[in-house]
């Protein structure tokens, strides 16, 4: 089928080149974006506590006073507030009432909200509850932020904003700055990692320019996708689409590459080599794409809208990617002549030298011959990778055993595995300012006081809530471990009387796994000791976040399940066996083990980090499982076509090894480098994240692809492809010979 979808393309290649470029402008000049979502709580299904007690928030309480943001202010020099200095606070603070700033509602004094050693005041600020929770939230804190500076100019006191909504425009800032960041890194590794590996500029260039091509495809049925099922994105989804699209689309062009230049060196002319490309890889290229975009798109299972919204984001980036792949790369290669494409920067400069020099004379340029490029025409022997594969096909049990032993051994450093659920600082460097005020409020008050937790007591048989079962009720909730205060000037009711408001101030910091521990000890005194004829719902970012732990445990449950089945599936289609797909399988989850205690060990061991962001282990589920398999399957698949050719199996895993090799290398670095390129963001998640999938794909590149999968193969022999007959016989086609070395400046 394959060999016919490259036939197909190469005959038509400018009209699939055509198509490929309207479709980018058509899609991407009419598909709607996806907004990115901030309010963690809109990620969890409407079941959960923390999300009904926000909705009863609001209609009780529709007109409660809601801090959007903090303003914080301290001297310059770092001393105590003297009294002139709280005066320059109160008139800043109805300096900032007086602006009417688009959103901002009220901004309470100063008062007595001065910390115990008189450092620092804080005056809270409320925003528009409609906006507080969308990206505009982040126009007011802007504005706000000015204004403070413009206030406080010429005074020896500065005004720092903290909060819900500094932290959206913190955020946005951070995600821009982390999305050129990346890009840029991105585009500078493919590039100058493709040049070294061909050692030709249009090479290195060809797969950035279609992938630039196809993202506008992809990121057009995307936002189409979002707005059709409603998917709620958050801050780092952009980001992730760039390093996937490049990283995986790189990865796809390599897979081909090298087997177009091995057709061309067995002496197939240029559009027929692209024809036997195509038709040789394309079956590996849709499964390893295949099973990719199942493990995306199994997210939809997720109980947290960030994932299913990033799951079926990431897999129709990786269906175009896949399809562009098997079409547009190929057709551009059969348009491209070999000359031009594997020509060197050197060899292109010395004949356009030449060229220009006929032209001044008059005469037209003769075509290059004896200049042409020899180098992508040599096929080196005795190279790494033919003495890796003689070592794989002559000791398969000691390759199979040491890779094996590296892989538990990481595993094994999983159990240290840690969860923290601290996103707003983990998505942002500490340096920003609404962390800065985060770290204020910590020292100079109370760690939870920040972001308090609410406590609602509603009736349930319409009898009004009275005042001394409120005040047994809040001693109660005061004497629940890990409680702060539960202070009586911040009890409100409703104005029927059936609903109150109750404020818990917890003693830690409200994203930390102390506070989310406290939360489910608060939630059982505060149902346990509920008068009756009421009913009790707990809110806040702390509830918010202990949902969303028992979400993530869910996920666990199902998701990864789910996922593993449905690549199985594919594997065993794809290799026509029921064996084989199982070990494949049980070393990507050696994989998935390795690759999260690798990273528990350097950032919670090493680097002191209380834990890694709760969502990290599916990310590298994600890259490591799903994309990882690509590696696998590329691997597999030709020892699967070495044993049809009629070779032993060890015979068969060492030809893997040194034909395969160089490409599961090639794309496993860029892959892991365009990842690694995360580390330059600068904040704890991207950091996490990139370190993580980086290392994880090192791993499945270089020790179970290249290692792990062969020698089981081998050591299996023929019984891996067991209940198929691989022989020598292919039956799926006519045999194409493979490369033998040819005469430089063959065409």
């Amino acid at each position: 089928m394959f060999h016919r979808i490259g036939d197909f393309v190469v005959r038509r290649a400018w009209w699939v080149i055509g198509a490929w470029l309207i479709a980018a402008v058509a899609i991407i000049s009419t598909a709607p974006t996806i907004t990115a979502q901030t309010d963690e709580s809109k990620f969890l299904p409407k079941h959960y506590e923390s999300v009904q007690a926000g909705k009863l928030q609001s209609e009780a309480f529709p007109a409660n006073f809601s801090p959007g943001a903090y303003a914080v202010f301290e001297r310059k020099d770092g001393g105590k507030l003297t009294e002139a200095d709280k005066a320059t606070a109160e008139k800043t603070v109805k300096g900032l009432g007086a602006k009417h700033i688009t959103s901002v509602e009220t901004v309470l004094p100063v008062g007595k909200s001065y910390s115990k050693d008189g450092t620092f005041g804080m005056s809270m600020i409320a925003i528009d509850k409609k906006v507080l929770q969308k990206p505009e939230a982040a126009d007011a804190a802007k504005a706000l932020r000015e204004a403070g500076a413009e206030l406080t100019a010429d005074t020896p006191v500065k005004m720092l904003l903290g909060g819900p909504a500094a932290s959206i425009l913190d955020q946005q800032d951070s995600s821009k700055l982390a999305e050129a960041l990346i890009g840029v890194g991105t585009f500078v590794i493919i590039l100058l990692t493709l040049w070294l590996i061909f050692r030709s500029l249009t090479v290195a260039l060809l797969p950035i320019l279609s992938i630039i091509v196809y993202s506008m495809v992809a990121n057009g049925l995307i936002g189409y996708a979002g707005k059709l099922f409603g998917l709620k994105a958050d801050n780092s989804m952009s980001a992730i689409l760039i390093v996937v699209l490049f990283g995986v689309g790189t990865d796809y062009f390599l897979f081909l590459m090298f087997r177009y230049r091995e057709r061309l060196r067995a002496g197939d002319e240029r559009k027929e080599a692209v024809v036997n490309a195509v038709g040789r890889v394309g079956e590996a290229i849709a499964s390893a794409a295949g099973a990719v975009v199942v493990a995306f798109a199994v997210l939809v299972l997720s109980s947290l809208g960030m994932f299913t919204a990033l799951g079926p984001s990431l897999a129709i980036a990786v269906a175009v990617t896949a399809l562009a792949s098997i079409t547009l790369v190929p057709a551009v290669l059969s348009v491209v002549p070999e000359r031009v494409l594997f020509r060197r920067v050197v060899e292109w400069l010395r004949w356009d030298g030449r060229h220009l020099a006929w032209l001044v004379r008059g005469a037209r340029a003769p075509r290059p011959v004896g200049d042409f490029p020899e180098h992508w025409m040599r096929q080196s022997k005795g190279t790494r990778f033919a003495a890796l594969g003689g070592g794989v096909q002559r000791r398969p049990a000691v390759a199979a055993l040491a890779s094996g032993l590296v892989l538990v051994a990481l595993t094994v450093a999983a159990l240290g595995y840690k969860g923290t659920f601290d996103l707003t600082s983990g998505s942002m460097p500490k340096t920003k300012e609404s962390m800065v005020v985060q770290d204020r409020m910590m020292k100079a008050f109370s760690a939870g006081a920040a972001d308090p937790s609410h406590v609602y007591l509603a009736s349930t048989n319409g009898a009004k809530l009275d005042a001394a079962g409120l005040d047994t009720y809040r001693a109660a909730l005061a004497g629940t471990p890990g409680v702060a205060a539960v202070p009586a000037d911040r009890t409100s009711l409703s104005k029927d009387g059936l609903t109150a408001d109750i404020t818990v101030v917890l003693k830690d910091a409200p994203a930390t796994n102390k506070a989310i521990d406290t939360m489910g000890s608060l939630r059982e005194t505060a149902h346990g000791s509920a008068p009756s004829g009421t009913k009790v719902l707990v809110g806040g970012q702390t509830s918010v976040l202990k949902d969303i732990n028992t979400a993530m445990a869910h996920d666990y449950k199902l998701v990864f399940p789910v996922a593993a089945l449905l690549i199985l599936l594919i594997l065993a289609f794809q290799l026509r066996s029921l064996v084989a797909p199982w070990y494949l399988m049980a070393s990507v989850g050696l994989g998935f083990g390795a690759t999260l205690g690798a990273t528990s060990l350097i950032f919670q061991r090493i680097g002191g980090e209380p834990g890694l962001m709760f969502m990290l282990p599916i990310f590298i589920y994600l890259f490591v499982v799903a994309i990882g398999t690509d590696y696998n399957i590329l691997m597999i698949a030709r020892l699967r076509e070495e044993v049809k050719e009629g070779r032993s199996p060890r015979e068969a895993a060492g030809q893997a090894v040194e034909h395969a090799g160089p490409t599961v290398a090639a794309a496993g670095f860029i892959l892991a480098a365009t990842f690694g390129t995360m580390l330059l963001a600068g904040n704890s998640l991207f950091s996490q994240m990139g370190f993580s999938i980086a290392f994880g794909i090192i791993i499945s590149a270089f020790v179970m692809a290249m290692f792990f999968t062969p020698a089981i193969t081998a050591l299996l022999g023929r019984a891996a492809w067991w209940p198929g007959h691989q022989d020598a016989a292919d039956r799926d086609g006519p045999t194409v010979p493979e490369a033998e070395p040819q005469p430089a400046g063959r065409i």
